[in-house]
């Protein structure tokens, strides 16, 4: 496993991190599994673990702190704050208030007395950023976290993020955690040139699209919405969708390429991100130890400009075939009232 410096901070995270999303009842109930499978990626070298306090509302975080138990010296563990916890008004969001006590439960449930990448989740536009960079900036001198970043947020938002922290004189976002993947490269337009621009790791969720990528879904076969990540946002695999055919077409054309280089598609896919210079770690999510093991003897792989130029003839740089994020678009395009002028102000004169 290769190590690389996360941004800046003089931490040396392996190039594959490793996803505790699907470490939560409802995937896998039987806790014990999830820290074999946490074990095997440590003894392999992975020593860079993420998790977030709404998977699972908490349940990730307490099977990782059970799985770091007499090893957490030797591993990077990140995980992340905005998401609603339980019932109830501010138990969610990038305020003060609520990062003050989120941090001390991820704390309780990790069994940690420090986190070393404390990650705002998502933007939140209730909040002053000058806010959020403020208490991180606390929690940073206050020994609880080593490190703090973001999770996609797109390229603006970083650029201002990064300017209140300089003019404030406020700690900064050292990372983003942007989705990232063959059929989702928008990225690489404005994020991941801003990140380098201001020298911030980059470690990318979903770099086998939401699971297409895996080599499970294939064009002329049945796709069980029933089962699996289909039950989650079926309208990604209904093949009857244009976008959802589009994908499938896309994938036979990159189990071709995999073929030939005489690798899996999910290796084909996890080795594309690690090769863009941005791309600190590339987090792999797997819900079994078969999964892990496949993704793990990938790693070595090397892609070629052969087989990168392919894929750019596949999917252009910059291309995203689906919207990774589409559950959360902005409120500039979700609210009517940011996109609208009063009735009686719209006309010219």
């Amino acid at each position: 496993m290769r190590y690389r410096i996360l941004g800046g901070t003089g931490i040396e995270v392996s190039a594959y991190c490793l996803g505790t999303m699907m470490f939560q009842d409802g995937c896998n109930s039987d806790h014990d599994d999830w820290v074999r499978i946490i074990h095997v990626a440590l003894d392999q070298g992975i020593n860079f673990v993420d998790t977030a306090d709404m998977y699972g509302q908490g349940e990730s975080e307490e099977i990782v702190g059970k799985a770091l138990r007499g090893r957490r010296d030797d591993v990077v563990l990140a995980t992340k704050v905005r998401f609603q916890m339980g019932e109830g008004r501010n138990r969610s969001g990038n305020s003060r208030r609520w990062i003050l006590k989120a941090v001390e439960d991820s704390l309780r449930r990790l069994n940690t007395d420090w986190i070393d990448l404390y990650q705002v989740h998502r933007p939140d536009d209730s909040t002053d950023v000058e806010e959020t960079l403020s208490v991180l900036s606390d929690l940073v001198h206050q020994g609880k976290i080593r490190a703090f970043g973001c999770s996609t947020f797109p390229a603006e938002e970083i650029v201002e993020a990064h300017h209140v922290s300089e003019r404030r004189g406020l700690g900064r976002f050292r990372t983003e955690q942007p989705p990232y993947s063959i059929l989702a490269r928008g990225i690489e337009a404005s994020v991941l040139p801003v990140c380098q621009r201001y020298g911030m790791g980059v470690l990318v969720w979903s770099p086998l699209a939401f699971g297409f990528l895996t080599g499970k879904y294939r064009k002329n076969q049945p796709i069980d919405l029933s089962t699996g990540r289909p039950t989650i946002r079926p309208e990604r695999f209904d093949p009857a969708i244009a976008e959802n055919a589009a994908k499938l077409d896309v994938v036979e054309q990159l189990v071709e390429l995999a073929e030939n280089i005489g690798c899996t598609l999910p290796q084909l896919a996890i080795a594309f991100t690690v090769a863009h210079p941005a791309v600190t770690s590339a987090i792999i999510g797997p819900r079994t130890m078969p999964q892990l093991e496949d993704l793990l003897k990938g790693a070595a792989l090397t892609l070629d400009d052969a087989a990168l130029d392919r894929i750019d003839e596949i999917v252009p740089p910059g291309t995203n075939l689906y919207n990774p994020n589409a559950p959360l678009p902005p409120r500039s395009l979700t609210d009517n009232a940011r996109r609208r002028r009063p009735l009686t102000d719209r006309a010219a004169a």
